[in-house]
Parts: C-alpha cells; structure tokens; sequence
C-alpha cells in the first residue's frame, strides 16, 4: 500500500508537472512507443547553464579551498575557455575532448567550456594509470585531453594521438587556464548545440575487463538532471510540510569523483537549477568532511556508503556542528541494510536516502528516501517518477511479477545512446524495446519497490569503483609463474567488498605474494589490485564449464577470511 510520504510526494509531483510549469511533460517516439520527457528542457547543457547561472547570478556557487566563485564568475569563465578552445585550439562541434583531472573548481570550467564550444566531455578516469589513461584517449579518438600536472604526465608515456593541455588547480580559472584560453575568449562565436548533439562520454568497467565509452546526448543527460530536480523538488515540498526543511540555502558537499555519473550529474548539473552552492573536497577524509559541513553549513551529502558510515561513527563527530546536513545520500554501491538505522539515530534530524541508477541511464533508476527507506531499508526505491519505468526480465525475456527474481532493467529517455563505436555491446545491452538490462538481479515488490539480490555481472564494487574480476585475472595471469588464479569480491565493512585473489603456482615455481603484488603494480591501478591473496596447492575448482568455479572459491574464503579475523 503507499504510504503517507508516497500520498504527499503524488500531491508535489501533480503540481510540478502541471501545464506551462518548468517540469510540463510531452512525449517522444522512442523503441516503437512512447516515452515521457520534460516539455520545456533548454535545448542543450550549453543553454541550460547560461539559463541558471544568469538566473542564480552573483549567488556563490563553487567552494573550492581558497577560491570561491559565483555562478556568473563560473560562466564567465567557461565562457572565456570555450573561445579559446575553439579559436587557438580548433575544436569543433562533435569533437571528443578528454578531462582528466582531480575535482576542482577548474575541472567544472573546463567540463563546461567543453561543452559549450560543441566538444562531447569524455571524463576520463582519474585514478587510471597512464596507460589506462590513453587507451581511453584512444577509445574516445579524443582531439585534445585537458589534464592536470599529475595526469598530464601519465598521458606523456604515449599510447594515443591527442594533444594534452595542461591547467592547474587551486588557481582563479584565469591563471588555471592561462595556457590555453588566451584569444578573443569571449568575443569567440560559440556554435549552437542542440538535443540530439553528442554531450558525454562516461566509462564503465563491465564484466570483460576493458572499459566501455557510454555515449549520451544532451537530450539524455538534461532529462535525468531535470528528473532528479523533481524529484528533490517533491522531497522537499514533503518535508516542508512536516516542518523538516534545511533551514540553510541549499549547499552540497563534493567528495565523490566528478568523473564518475554520480559526481557529475546529481550532484554537480543538478545544482545549477537549484542554485545550490558546491563544497568542493578533492580527498576523502571524514574528519575534513565534517569541518566543510560544519563551517559551510552543508545541507546535503552524497557518497559512496563508507562515506555517511565514516562520519557517524567517527569518535570526533561531537566536535562538530553537523544540524544543518539533513540528508546523507548513497550511491554507487548498496548500502548495507544496519546503515539505515545507525545514521537516523546518530542524526535525528536528517535523512538516509538512496539512489540506484547507472553510467549508461546517467544515473537515473530508483531511489528510497526519508521514512520510506526507514520502512524498508533494504530495498533501493521505487521507480523515479516521472521518466523512469522499471521491470524485472525472466530467463526468457518475459517480464516477471512482482516478487520474483530476474534481472533488473531501466527504461527511460534519460538513457545513453550506446556504447562508443561498439554497437555488438550496446545490442547486448539494450533490449528492442529500450530497456537496458543493468547486469543486477533483483525483484519489485507489491509497492514496486526494487531489492536487489546479486550481481550478473562478474564485477567488484570497491567503494564505488567497479572493477572488472576477468581484467584482474588477465593480469595475475600475464606473470610467467601463475598456473590458475580466481578474482572475486570479498565483504569489507568500509569499503563494501574488495578484490580478493587465489593462485596457483606452475609446477617447481615458488611465487612468493610481494613479487606478485610489484608484478601487479605495474600493471593495475591501486584500487584493482587484490586487498588480499591466498595460494593454492591443488588445481582450483571448475564448473561443468570448464571454468574455474568463483562463487565456490569466494564461499570457501569468505568463511576463511572471517573465521581468521573474528
């Protein structure tokens, strides 16, 4: 039955969408039916930041150390950038332009100026080694990759043919961007982007090892950005009427990385429409979290789970004035079910909220909020109204009842276009009717509200990064010593799971750990190289298949690793 937050959220959504309003819905063909989508959307992210950064004004917008800028200074800048890349550096409209870089204010300049000047923003992972680092230059056939100092140098091994420019950090975009926006700037015409023009390139780590480009239109990535608006806007409008609105402006912290789906769209484009301030905090510490909440009056957190769990069970968490933060939000890994319940009773007056989408629906899919999520702490939400269609896929391909298992699937028109030059992949993800098929296996119950149960796909979610299990392998299995080996995810209390590995040596090799762990290092970045590594003396267990037998494997250490540490 829905409850009362549900009635109340039905009353705000009804008025929000009402004739003539900013969130007014229309239809579009898509898969041979049809599609809902917000009528009055600007035509292009380059529309939609000129709209609210005029409207929002001298309004301050980006906290980021020492520098702080308002949303016309942010513009501005953008602005400035997006001439001088098309007029020094030739961008044209269509062009794949890589960011690598850390969170800044400056990454935001520069994400911005790439689209204004009609460039497709591939962000580019920042914790890549270089050579991950260029096969995704390469992937994306990018032009020109703007980078940090410390990304730039990876980029400097080779491996791709794009030009990299480097801009600095901890500067005023003027001083960042020296090197390369200098020209007419803002006198540059700019070219006008549309709808179906090419917005974004995201990358994803599936289950055969080597990242995938998810491609998205400005149509696609507006739409989830005006949907999770609604549905903030509903949020809010309930918990006004219960008396339990952020008595402070709007303001969000910024820890997640801007690169992935859930820095870049709930969080940083979604601000723009609400005129939110973004606190930028470019390393994860808890203790660090809570002085930015405390002295900036965050209303708002989103993470990864380990995130919110850090800061309410830090020991020093007294010392800090956190009233105003009245919602912790996860995303990017499920949040276990004794999280819910801890974060209520050490913040009574905030909120655990969770959300489930993906790279390839710009992370739009459900989401399970304030009493509801309390009611039912282990379920990820219900469809986000009002795009989003869910359903659940049998073996078949036949659309399952409610409490039965299958594999989850997300419809909207705020999913990706596909897979950049990869159209086997995409087909294998992208039904004929338009759901995308997430790889995740779950049910809906009575309510519709989605519980996730495993996994399809052979990945690990460390702390929100998702790590493909066969690349792991590939690697382990590229040293001349390895006979076997297994990747799999082991249960971790910070971090969610982590990679764990077993191996077995050829015959008459003694591979000590160390030497593999250097062998990998040079191979993987930090977070893919297993947090734990076991050795084999007999052959590792094997399905019918032939393949070596992981859900086995992680069982057997699993109940190892538990019974050695208590």
């Amino acid at each position: 039955m829905p409850s009362e937050m549900d009635e109340s959220l039905a009353r705000h959504r009804a008025a929000l969408l009402a004739r003539g309003g900013p969130f007014e819905l229309a239809t579009i063909a898509r898969f041979g039916t049809e599609l809902p989508l917000f009528a009055n959307a600007p035509p292009s992210l380059a529309h939609y930041f000129a709209r609210w950064c005029a409207e929002y004004g001298d309004r301050c917008f980006l906290v980021d150390g020492q520098v702080r800028l308002s949303f016309a200074e942010t513009h501005a800048a953008a602005r400035a950038l997006a001439g001088g890349l098309i007029e020094r550096h030739g961008v044209k409209p269509g062009d794949r332009i890589g960011l690598a870089a850390r969170n800044s204010a400056n990454w935001i300049v520069a994400f911005m100026a790439i689209l204004m000047a009609g460039g497709c923003a591939s962000l580019l992972n920042g914790w890549w080694t270089g050579e991950e680092l260029a096969e995704g230059v390469a992937l994306a056939e990018c032009t020109l990759v703007l980078a940090d100092p410390q990304r730039a140098a990876r980029l400097g091994c080779g491996g791709h043919d794009a030009q990299v420019l480097a801009f600095s950090h901890d500067a005023m975009p003027a001083a960042g961007f020296a090197a390369i926006a200098a020209g007419r700037g803002t006198r540059t015409p700019l070219p006008e982007v549309g709808p179906d023009d090419l917005a974004t390139i995201l990358f994803t780590s599936g289950s055969t090892g080597r990242a995938k480009g998810v491609v998205s239109d400005h149509r696609a990535v507006l739409q989830a950005v005006l949907n999770f608006a609604a549905q903030s806007l509903m949020t809010l409008g309930h918990m006004t009427d219960r008396g339990e609105e952020p008595k402070d402006p709007p303001c969000a912290l910024l820890a997640v990385p801007l690169f992935h789906v859930t820095g870049e769209a709930p969080l940083l484009l979604q601000s723009f429409l609400l005129g939110r301030r973004l606190v930028l905090q470019p390393k994860w510490d808890p203790l660090e979290a809570m002085r930015l909440i405390e002295a900036e009056r965050v209303t708002y957190f989103l993470g990864v789970p380990l995130m919110s769990r850090e800061i309410v069970t830090h020991p020093a968490r007294h010392r800090f004035d956190l009233s105003s933060c009245r919602s912790f939000g996860a995303g990017g890994a499920p949040r276990p079910v004794d999280h819910v319940p801890t974060i209520r009773e050490a913040m009574p007056h905030a909120y655990p909220i969770l959300g489930y989408g993906l790279t390839e629906t710009n992370a739009v899919g459900c989401g399970n909020f304030n009493e509801n999520y309390l009611a039912k702490p282990g379920s990820t939400g219900s469809a986000s109204k009002p795009l989003v269609e869910l359903a659940v896929f049998g073996a078949d391909g036949e659309a399952l009842p409610a409490g039965e298992t299958g594999e989850i699937a997300i419809r909207s028109i705020c999913n990706f276009r596909g897979y950049w030059r990869d159209p086997d992949a995409t087909r294998a993800a992208v039904r004929p009717d338009g759901f995308f098929l997430t790889g995740d296996l779950g049910y809906l119950d009575e309510d519709g509200y989605l519980f996730i149960v495993d996994r399809k796909k052979e990945i690990v979610i460390r702390g929100g990064e998702n790590i493909s299990v066969s690349e792991v392998e590939q690697a382990i299995y590229a040293h001349p010593d390895i006979a076997e080996c297994a990747v799999f995810g082991l249960a971790d209390e910070r971090l969610g799971e982590v990679p764990a590995a077993v191996w077995l040596a050829r015959d008459g090799r003694n591979l000590a750990e160390e030497d593999l762990r250097e062998f990998l290092a040079a191979r993987l970045a930090p977070y893919k190289i297993p947090a734990h590594f076991w050795r084999e003396a007999e052959a590792l267990p094997r399905l019918g298949s032939e393949k070596v037998d992981r859900c086995a494997l992680r069982a057997r250490y699993s109940a190892l690793f538990e019974a050695q540490n208590g």
